[in-house]
């Protein structure tokens, strides 16, 4: 049901009417401010890799996006960035998709052993569902903005 490939201009306008509110944006991304436009997707490409899509195979519809960062060849690890899905397709198999997309690419096309993650801990959705997908928490933090402070728990999967 679902393909993937790279990030490309066109999908920007798509994937910035996936969060439907400041919050689920704030998970996304403390950077972000809502509503979010293109510009602030590109603004934060400028330290990432692998930008990727996931399509509707028969539609050809972007139904999800994410990102990795901070790969660190030294320590064989990089994390998993700006995760999102259209509220059309939550539930329907796209966010595995997606992760599994992700788990390759770091690992094949990164030469990471592992994969980290960073989740609020008010995302318990997302928590929930990273467990479910091999990721184990490991450490956590307080993310600070101008508006609030969260804390953040970081999460590991082994890509061996």
């Amino acid at each position: 049901m679902y393909i993937h490939r790279n990030l490309e201009n066109i999908d920007l306008e798509t994937i910035c009417t996936f969060p439907q509110n400041e919050e689920e944006l704030y998970y996304i991304s403390p950077r972000f401010t809502y509503p979010l436009t293109p510009d602030q997707i590109l603004s934060l490409l400028q330290d990432r890799h692998e930008p990727t899509v996931v399509l509707n195979k028969h539609t050809n519809e972007v139904v999800a996006y994410a990102n990795i960062y901070g790969n660190d060849p030294a320590e064989r690890t990089c994390w998993l960035g700006n995760v999102i899905v259209s509220p059309g397709y939550r539930g329907t198999g796209a966010a595995p998709f997606l992760i599994g997309v992700m788990l390759d690419k770091a690992k094949n096309s990164l030469g990471s052993q592992t994969l980290r993650l960073a989740c609020h801990s008010t995302n318990s959705r997302g928590l929930a569902f990273y467990a479910k997908q091999g990721f184990k928490p490991f450490d956590l933090r307080i993310t600070k903005t101008e508006e609030k402070s969260m804390i953040t728990i970081h999460m590991v999967k082994a890509l061996i």
